[in-house]
C-alpha cells in the first residue's frame, strides 16, 4: 500500500508541476492534493496537520503568483492600473487559446487596456512586454515553490 501511495502522490506531482506551464490545471493544489492523499493510504503515519497547513498556505500563495507577477510585471514597465487589470483580463481569456493564449492573452490586454486609457501606442507596448515578462517570471517563481513543496513532502516521508 505505501508503494502505491509514492506512486499516487508522484502522478499528482507530475500534473502539478505540468500545471504550472499548463494553467488548466491548478498545480500547487494538485500537489497539495497528492500528499493528502498520501496521507490517507499510510494513515497519516508520517504526515501531520501542521504539516499539510502549511503545504495548503504554501498552495494558496502559489496560486496568487499567477496574477500578481503579470500585473508587477506591467506596472514596472509603466503600465497604468488599467493596464495591468487588462494584462490580467488577458491572461484569463488566453488560459482559453492554450498555449499561444499565454503569450499573447496577457500582452493584448496590457496593450488594449492601455490604448483605451493613454492611447499612447508606445506605452501600451511596453505595458503589454511588461505583462509577458510578469507572466513568465512568474511561472519560473511557481514552479520553484511547487519543487520546494515536493522535496519538503520527501523530506518528511523518507
Amino acid at each position: 500500500m505505501v508503494i502505491a501511495a509514492y506512486i499516487t502522490a508522484s502522478l499528482f506531482f507530475a500534473a502539478g508541476i505540468v500545471g504550472t506551464f499548463a494553467p488548466v490545471l491548478p498545480g500547487a493544489p494538485l500537489i497539495w492534493l497528492g500528499m493528502l492523499i498520501f496521507g490517507f493510504m499510510t494513515g497519516f503515519e508520517k504526515l501531520n496537520w501542521i504539516f499539510f497547513l502549511l503545504q495548503g498556505l504554501l498552495a494558496a500563495s502559489v496560486l496568487g503568483v499567477d496574477y500578481l507577477a503579470t500585473a508587477l510585471g506591467s506596472r514596472y514597465f509603466g503600465a497604468s492600473k488599467t493596464a495591468a487589470f487588462g494584462a490580467l483580463m488577458g491572461l484569463i481569456v488566453g488560459l482559453f487559446f492554450f498555449p499561444i493564449g499565454l503569450l499573447v492573452g496577457p500582452f493584448a490586454g496590457a496593450v488594449l487596456f492601455e490604448l483605451i486609457s493613454t492611447r499612447k501606442p508606445d506605452t501600451a507596448l511596453r505595458s503589454g512586454l511588461g505583462a509577458v515578462i510578469g507572466f513568465w517570471s512568474g511561472a519560473v517563481i511557481k514552479l520553484i515553490l511547487e519543487i520546494g513543496m515536493i522535496v519538503w513532502f520527501f523530506i518528511e516521508v523518507l
